[in-house]
């Protein structure tokens, strides 16, 4: 028996520590601590590494501190359009959606494109209606709002720019400090989860609402298997960045091929791809990942990323920054 563990992440980048308050903090890190404290139930009963992580970014989903599903933030239209992917490492099974407007959980699209269809990608009303044959739960549009991604795109559109999750918000807050940015593009959105059960085998799930103020129809790494999520049996990885960089890198993948063909361990083969790989391109990001042995890596090249992990009978760990 493997001792079985699960890891989370919410996306990397981070506000800045002076305009992340104590009461936002604790925040963040209660929402963190519930997520995984329901992965860790789930693997503690005997559950799968599929379903530990499809629950988690469940979850993640639903709670809209996150970029995915509830607090999903908007395209340039004023519309929602969010991703979302899974995959099983025992089986090599993969599923994932793209663009779609009113799935109120993308990452249970994406486990039933995975458990029911011959495919693996659907996008937009095509998987909208493959969904919904599925019995999964359609909402309105207004499901995702908030008025924090309302205000966040009204402040992106008077700035003519695309600013990712929680960008916005971080300028405003450093103006009034008195600070200057640090990152003008800091802040990456992104939900993610990765798993390692007790008969070792490996899962990931990524779940996002995309970019402030993209164009309609931009699809980033987040439901493309290779790029922002993969596993088999060497192991389990979600990303969280720039998407057309880790597209480019075929950054979850990336880390697998470096352990499988050239031995490295999952410490050193997620620190190069990260640290190395990824900023000669001018990626920014991170990434969560597991092996089979359990072993849990999660580095990112921003100033921070909300993540955590927890082993089956062990504590809960949660952080922000470095």
């Amino acid at each position: 028996m493997k001792q079985a563990v699960i890891a989370i992440h919410g996306g990397a980048g981070t506000i800045t520590r002076a305009a992340m308050d104590a009461a936002r903090e604790r925040e963040y890190s209660a929402a963190l601590e519930h997520v995984l404290q329901a992965g860790q139930r789930i693997l503690a009963g005997g559950g799968s590494a599929l379903d530990a992580v499809t629950e988690a970014v469940r979850l993640l989903e639903e709670c809209p501190l996150f970029n995915a599903g509830k607090g999903a933030v908007l395209t340039r239209a004023g519309t929602y359009e969010l991703d979302a992917a899974v995959m099983d490492g025992a089986t090599l099974r993969a599923g994932a959606v793209a663009c779609v407007q009113r799935l109120r959980n993308p990452v249970l699209a994406a486990r039933a494109v995975l458990e029911h269809s011959e495919h693996v990608l659907f996008a937009g009303e095509g998987a909208e209606a493959f969904a919904a044959a599925q019995g999964l739960e359609c909402v309105p549009p207004g499901f995702y709002y908030t008025a924090a991604r309302t205000e966040q795109w009204q402040r992106a559109r008077a700035a003519a720019g695309m600013l990712l999750d929680h960008d916005a918000a971080t300028l405003v807050a450093q103006e009034q400090a008195g600070a200057e940015p640090i990152d003008p593009d800091s802040k990456f959105g992104t939900v993610g989860a990765v798993a390692c059960d007790r008969h070792g085998n490996l899962a990931a799930a990524t779940s996002t609402g995309g970019v402030t103020n993209k164009l309609v129809g931009r699809v980033g790494d987040s439901p493309l298997i290779g790029a922002g999520c993969y596993a088999d049996d060497v192991a389990a990885v979600s990303c969280t960045g720039t998407g057309e960089m880790f597209i480019r890198a075929v950054a979850a993948h990336d880390v697998v091929a470096q352990m499988r063909y050239a031995g490295l361990s999952l410490q050193e083969a997620a620190r190069r791809v990260v640290m190395e790989k990824l900023p000669a391109i001018r990626g920014r990001g991170g990434l969560i990942a597991v092996d089979r042995a359990g072993n849990v890596a999660l580095p990112f090249n921003t100033e921070g990323m909300y993540r955590g992990s927890a082993r089956v009978d062990g504590p809960v760990e949660v952080s922000i920054y470095g």
